[in-house]
This record gives C-alpha cells, structure tokens and sequence, in this order.
C-alpha cells in the first residue's frame, strides 16, 4: 500500500466541502481523491495506478468528471482561501513544442525558439508545500 496523502485530520475537513461541491462519498470517495492526488504528485499514467487506489478507469472517469465540470477548479479555489502563504514559488518546465505548433499569429508569446528547437514554458504558481495556489 502506498503513502497515502491525505490524513485523517485532512480527509475530515475535505470531506464536507466535496459534499458541498455535490461529490457524493459512494464508499470510496477518499482512495478516489487519494488516487487523483497520487496521480497529480507523481505524474504517472492513470493505469500505473497502484491498486490500493482501485481501478484506474474509475479514477480517471472520476476526475474528468469533475474536470469538465469544474468541481476541481471549485474545490482548489476554497483550498486556497485557508492557504498557509509563508513562502510562495514559481515552477517554470521548458516542454519542447511540435514543429508546427509556431504558425500563426506573429504576436502570440506562448512558443518561443531557443539552441534545442522551438519550445514553451509553463509556470506554476505553488505554496511552501508545493501545492498549487493558482493555474
């Protein structure tokens, strides 16, 4: 069984607010959450999820669920409000962009040219914990 992310303490301040937010605790609402939280830690395809969080189908039809309809961005957004900000830091990734992804418009900022090829950042704005604080 892997670490899991949320503590009890945690998961009983979260719980109420996924009410709210008209997610339904169906029995495993948590390893759900965990497992959408595991994911986005780690950065790993949605089948390479341990079992311990259940099918990775389930997983994934859950957070595109909630995606689409912006549940997640809901749920961020009064995670946020009770944020501990003592340090706040910007992640930037360089991700190498399609070699027809540069036409268009001239004005467009987004794909820039550098030594390896056309590229684009993308910054994140996070807490002292590395939780997102903004997308």
């Amino acid at each position: 069984m892997p670490r899991t992310m949320l503590k009890d303490e945690h998961w009983t301040r979260l719980r109420p607010i996924l009410l709210e937010l008209n997610i339904y605790d169906k029995g495993n609402l948590r390893q759900t959450v965990e497992g959408v939280l595991y994911r986005m830690r780690v950065g790993c395809p949605w089948r390479d999820l341990p079992e311990y969080f259940g099918k990775p189908n389930t997983i994934y039809k859950a957070y595109q669920r909630w995606f689409r309809s912006n549940k997640l961005i809901a749920l961020f957004t009064l995670l946020i409000k009770d944020a501990d900000l003592e340090w706040v830091f910007i992640d930037g990734t360089h991700i190498k962009a399609h070699q027809h992804s540069s036409s268009g418009n001239e004005n467009l900022q987004s794909i820039s040219k550098s030594v390896a090829g056309r590229a684009t950042k993308i910054h994140l704005a996070v807490d002292a914990h590395g939780n997102p604080i903004t997308f």
